[in-house]
């Protein structure tokens, strides 16, 4: 064998063992204390599941009536199930990464006619409020982005609520929230926005 047939052999090889690696590591749960499908928190009866690492996906949920809610237990998947069963909702659009629920085209408080929802850019001239779904875009080493509820509204914080944060984190964190320059900011580099139901 020709040594550049070896090296060819190495190189496939290598590739071939990593995705297998990938695949085997996305299937192990990294948290031990908790279950892939445990119910660890709720909103208004709404659960949240635990997920396991954070790349892991289980099967489609989808509604009775055939909506596409999501996979099991990604973040997309607990806001979508939240919105089709607390406010009977269901998106045109049911498709798409976390990130994808902003539309950078659509300008702060107009309708969302993928989401069927109002638009907020952050900053906003709107306030954040209890119910509205959030949106992060994404990062190195998750480029999907996130989506979450917001759970409680203060005068400077906001708390909201996710599924999939990681394995080692809580299904509930505050964020800052700045109204000194006549708009509310949520202080997260990452946060595109907020959609809120229409009525």
């Amino acid at each position: 064998m020709s040594k550049k047939i070896k090296i060819v052999v190495i190189v496939v090889m290598t590739i071939f063992l990593g995705y297998i690696l990938v695949k085997l590591i996305k299937k192990v749960n990294p948290n031990p204390k908790y279950e892939v499908g445990q119910a660890l928190d709720s909103l208004n009866g709404v659960k949240i599941y635990y997920n396991g690492g954070v790349g892991h996906t289980g099967d489609r949920n989808v509604s009775e009536d055939g909506y596409n809610i999501g996979l099991k237990y990604q973040c997309v998947e607990f806001v979508k199930r939240y919105y089709y069963e607390y406010y009977h909702h269901k998106m045109p659009d049911s498709y798409g990464n976390a990130k994808d629920f902003f539309d950078n085209s659509v300008k702060d408080g107009q309708i969302s006619k993928k989401r069927d929802l109002i638009q907020f850019t952050n900053p906003s001239k709107t306030k954040p409020a209890i119910g509205d779904l959030i949106i992060f875009d994404g990062t190195a080493g998750n480029p999907y982005g996130h989506v979450a509820i917001i759970s409680k509204v203060t005068a400077q914080t906001i708390e909201i609520i996710q599924q999939n944060p990681g394995p080692f984190a809580s299904s509930r964190i505050n964020l800052s929230l700045d109204s000194s320059s006549n708009s509310f900011k949520i202080q997260e580099t990452r946060l595109l926005g907020w959609l809120r139901m229409k009525h």
